[in-house]
This record gives C-alpha cells, sequence and structure tokens, in this order.
C-alpha cells in the first residue's frame, strides 16, 4: 500500500531512470581504457596528460602563477603540475578528451585512486554501535562517519549538485561537487550532460540522476540539487532538502545492486543551510524512509568532513 512517506519524491517533469540508464550505461561496469600508472612514473604521467590537453583547454591561473599564463610545465613541481591538471579538467566541457589525452588521464587517476586509503562501509560502527542507548530509530542500520567521500568504498555515493549537473567550474574550489568529479575523471561530466540533454532541462531542486562512479571506489554517484538558503530555512526548504534525500534513496533502491549507500551533508556549506537543522531532517528522513523500506539496503552512511558537521549530528542524535 502506497503512503505518504513511501511514494516516490521524483519531481514532476524529471526524467525516470528508465529514460536515461541505457545511455549512461549504468549497469556495465567501469573497465579504464588503461591500466594504473606505478607510483614512481606518477609524475611523468600528470606531465603527460597535460601537454595533450594545454593546447585545446582555456588558460588556467593558479596560485602563485600569474593570470591566464600558460605555464611550462617542465618546470612546474610535481604538486604544481598535479593542481594544474585537476584545473583543466575542472574547466573542460563535456565533450572527447583529445586523442591520447583520456588514456593519459585514466592513467593518472587510476594511479591516484590505489594510492588513497579507502574506508569500507560495511566495515565502519554503526550509529548503535557507536552511540550505545541511542533512541535513533535507524541506529542498526545507519553510520556516522567523519572523512572524504571519495575513499569511501560503497556501492553509491550522494553528490550536492547544482541544476546543470555538470560539476564546479572553479579550479581547485573545496565543495564535494567538485571532489566527487575531480576523483571520478571527466567521464562523469559527459554522463551528466547525457542526463541533461534526455530531460532537456536542468535538475529541478529535490531531485536526482544516477551515474557510475567511474574512478571512485563507489561503483555509482547520486546527484542531488537542494535547496539554496538564505539566512533562517523555512518549510518549504527543509521540504526541498528531505525530498533530495528521498529521491537519491528511491533512486538508488531501483538498482538492485546498491546495497551501500554514503550520504553527504546536502545543501550545508555553500547553499547555506544551517548545519544543524539539516542535519535533523536528513536523520529524520532517512529514518523514515528505512523504516518504510525494511532491508533494502545495509548500510545508510551519513558522512561528514568537519568538526561542525560532526557536532551538528551528534546533537541530532542526542535530540532524536
Amino acid at each position: 500500500m502506497t503512503t505518504a512517506r513511501s511514494r516516490s519524491s521524483r519531481p514532476a517533469g524529471a526524467l525516470p531512470l528508465a529514460a536515461y540508464r541505457g545511455a549512461v550505461a549504468l549497469d556495465e561496469p567501469f573497465r579504464p581504457s588503461v591500466a594504473p600508472a606505478p607510483a614512481g612514473q606518477l609524475d611523468q604521467h600528470v606531465r603527460a596528460a597535460l601537454r595533450l590537453l594545454l593546447g585545446t583547454e582555456p588558460a588556467v591561473s593558479l596560485p602563485g602563477l600569474p593570470p591566464g599564463s600558460s605555464p611550462d610545465t617542465e618546470h612546474l613541481d610535481a604538486a604544481e603540475a598535479r593542481r594544474l591538471l585537476r584545473a583543466v579538467l575542472t574547466v573542460r566541457p563535456p565533450g572527447p578528451l583529445p586523442e591520447g589525452a583520456g588514456d593519459a588521464v585514466d592513467r593518472v587517476l587510476g594511479a591516484e585512486r590505489l594510492l588513497r586509503t579507502g574506508v569500507t562501509a560495511l566495515h565502519l560502527p554503526t550509529i548503535a554501535e557507536e552511540f550505545p542507548g541511542t533512541a535513533f530509530p535507524a541506529a542498526r542500520h545507519t553510520a556516522l562517519w567523519r572523512g572524504d567521500i571519495t575513499t569511501l568504498v560503497t556501492d553509491a555515493l550522494v553528490n550536492a549538485a547544482n541544476s546543470a549537473l555538470l560539476g564546479c567550474f572553479r579550479p581547485l574550489h573545496a565543495c564535494v561537487d567538485n571532489v566527487v568529479h575531480h576523483a571520478a575523471g571527466p567521464r562523469l561530466r559527459d554522463d551528466c550532460h547525457t542526463v541533461v540533454g534526455l530531460q532537456g532541462a536542468a535538475e529541478p531542486t529535490g531531485g536526482a540522476k544516477i551515474t557510475r562512479g567511474y574512478h571512485l571506489p563507489a561503483r555509482h554517484v547520486l546527484h542531488t540539487v537542494g535547496p539554496i538558503v538564505d539566512g533562517r530555512p523555512g518549510a518549504a526548504d527543509a521540504r526541498a532538502l528531505a525530498s533530495s534525500y528521498r529521491a537519491c534513496l528511491d533512486l538508488a533502491a531501483e538498482v538492485g545492486t546498491i546495497r551501500t549507500v554514503a550520504l553527504c551533508a546536502v545543501s550545508t556549506g555553500v547553499f547555506g543551510y544551517p548545519k544543524d537543522e539539516a542535519a535533523l531532517v536528513a536523520l529524520r528522513t532517512v529514518a523514515d524512509w528505512l523504516d518504510v523500506h525494511p532491508g533494502r539496503f545495509d548500510r545508510v552512511v551519513f558522512t561528514v568532513y568537519e568538526d561542525a558537521d560532526v557536532s551538528a549530528y551528534r546533537r541530532g542524535l542526542a535530540r532524536r
């Protein structure tokens, strides 16, 4: 029996999964075009990718370099070269890379994934284990974890996207959208461009789309657009934020292989939603969803990055 809580959260006019699933090859495992670069050769592969890309991309400014300059990559140190490659990939539009550049980028991103220490979602302590005696109703199936979401080994992670779904185009910006797109690689932007093109419109607030995760340890990425808040959030803001979380869980539930989901703190940070209020919405919405869909997911992880986010969730759990 369909209830108000179990009804699909997809906003009116949003594209259903069936309409784009094949276009982004959602159910095909990602296989990089080449093997990862050996760790000791990573820098030379970074520079090879830069040589192939810099002739076709807009000028990119980096701290310490004159604005609009075209740096001599051979005289950059390894860290500067890697930051420049990240910046170039951040500003490039969707579409094919220059000949050979795709392989070069795959070698770099594959190597970097191997160098990062992964954390397995199912190995994290549950909220019930970490907070004995908690009254949070979903405590046995959820976890609270502080860390870099791009290192989490999970079936799907949530990305806080903008309405274009194409990622952040600001070089070196520290938002989760930029971080996720960077770790996954340029195919993620291409897939999002395909989805939005098929939809024929920007992604509405409170909706979600799903793609493969590419070079992320997460197999899939759920892209959701949360509300932008200026000041204290109102009831409509809370409904929109709850819709984002429900839409992600609804969509993940349509993919049978997804058993673990990592949520980011949607709409906090540059989107302005106060952390304490956002944490309460996330906790309540996830608990309600899991109550209606018992056993659908093995673990849902509330992933946070800053001390203030951890504190907000701890206060939310205490209030619950």
